[in-house]
């Protein structure tokens, strides 16, 4: 196997065995001694300290997307719930022959009154200005399916954004 130099790897004269998370987020190895360290290496101080700092940034790019994935993900999450709610009183009133009333919002602050026959089927925004017509289960299943996803997502991300901690402090402690 190949030697390596990169802090990621476990140090100077290791084989290259990457160890990474379940989501391939490479895990920062944590140098013991420090000296022995860059008695092994080939490189300079300063250039081993360049690596280590371009793996602390990488680390920090990562961060940063994730926490923007989760901020969405918890945006959408409630937007799901609320739509699955919606469908689940649609199908409990399907077949009625009582109109509904509802509102609907019109904008942020502007609501408008309704009221509506039973329905078989909704349009549901799938995004990307794309709105398809879907039977009652059809929705349920839909945005079922899409909220286990988006929920399985935000765990994943939340594991990820621990770890990140964790590799971004090993980094900074052999960075200084």
């Amino acid at each position: 196997m190949e030697e390596s130099e990169g802090p990621i790897t476990g140090g100077p004269s290791s084989e290259i065995v990457l160890e990474t998370n379940p989501r391939g987020i490479p895990k920062a190895h944590f140098v013991d001694d420090v000296g022995e360290y860059m008695e092994k290496s080939t490189t300079s101080v300063e250039t081993t300290l360049s690596k280590f700092s371009e793996t602390v940034a990488k680390y920090k790019f990562m961060d940063i997307n994730l926490q923007n994935r989760k901020k969405g993900l918890e945006v959408k999450i409630p937007e799901i719930k609320k739509t699955l709610t919606v469908i689940n009183y649609l199908i409990s009133k399907e077949g009625s022959d009582e109109p509904m009333e509802t509102a609907f919002e019109l904008n942020d602050t502007l609501w408008a009154a309704a009221k509506m026959k039973s329905t078989k089927t909704v349009n549901l925004w799938l995004g990307a200005n794309v709105m398809l017509e879907y039977t009652l289960q059809e929705a349920k299943d839909l945005l079922e399916q899409k909220l286990n996803t988006a929920q399985t997502t935000l765990k994943n991300v939340l594991e990820d954004l621990e770890f990140l901690r964790d590799q971004i402090t090993t980094m900074e402690y052999l960075s200084n």
